[in-house]
């Protein structure tokens, strides 16, 4: 892709007003809701999206979660961090670019973004609910067991919220209940 195949691109995929050429072979396109920075090299032969997603302070507890995602679910973009800030990154060499590409690329930047941190979280929660399901087998314990003693925490007020309504509460260890039984047999 060249300049002006990127220019006309970003024209097609966003509201004109929203795009601002910031120096020769730079673009910035910024809605109500996001910012996204397309840069070329110096010598104009890579291309470079970024699109910022958290502050690193937000996403501290999920890092190992965010490798994991750029190993297993983010295709041909990845998270990076830079300037304190987890970033949507795309990186590719412009003379094997295609516009198809450069769409989808900005596409699953954009989806990135507006997962923020709920598939890494979601992520986090699937690990630590594996690791309970392996303590209670390791234990003898059953599919039930595990429960009760889920509820039994959730009573004891070791887990949840303190000001949780008990609609919430409930709701909560329904998604649990799921989750364990989603998982209890794929864990030996």
């Amino acid at each position: 892709m060249n300049p002006q195949e990127i220019a006309d691109t970003l024209k097609e995929l966003f509201n004109a007003a929203t795009i601002n050429t910031v120096a020769a072979g730079s673009w910035q396109i910024e809605t109500q809701n996001l910012r996204l920075l397309v840069m070329l090299s110096d010598d104009e032969t890579w291309l470079r999206i970024l699109l910022p997603i958290v502050p690193v302070q937000e996403a501290q507890p999920f890092l190992e979660q965010f490798l994991e995602a750029n190993f297993d679910d983010t295709q041909e973009v990845r998270y990076a961090l830079h300037q304190n800030v987890i970033w949507g990154v795309f990186q590719h060499n412009c003379a094997s670019l295609v516009v198809e590409d450069f769409r989808d690329a900005i596409a699953r930047l954009i989806s990135l973004y507006k997962s923020g941190l709920d598939d890494v979280f979601n992520r986090l929660i699937e690990s630590r609910i594996r690791q309970i399901i392996l303590a209670a087998k390791q234990q003898g314990q059953s599919l039930q067991a595990t429960m009760q003693n889920l509820d039994r925490f959730y009573a004891e007020g070791l887990m949840g919220e303190i000001d949780q309504s008990a609609q919430v509460q409930e709701e909560v260890l329904t998604a649990w209940r799921r989750q364990l039984e989603r998982l209890w047999d794929e864990i030996d």
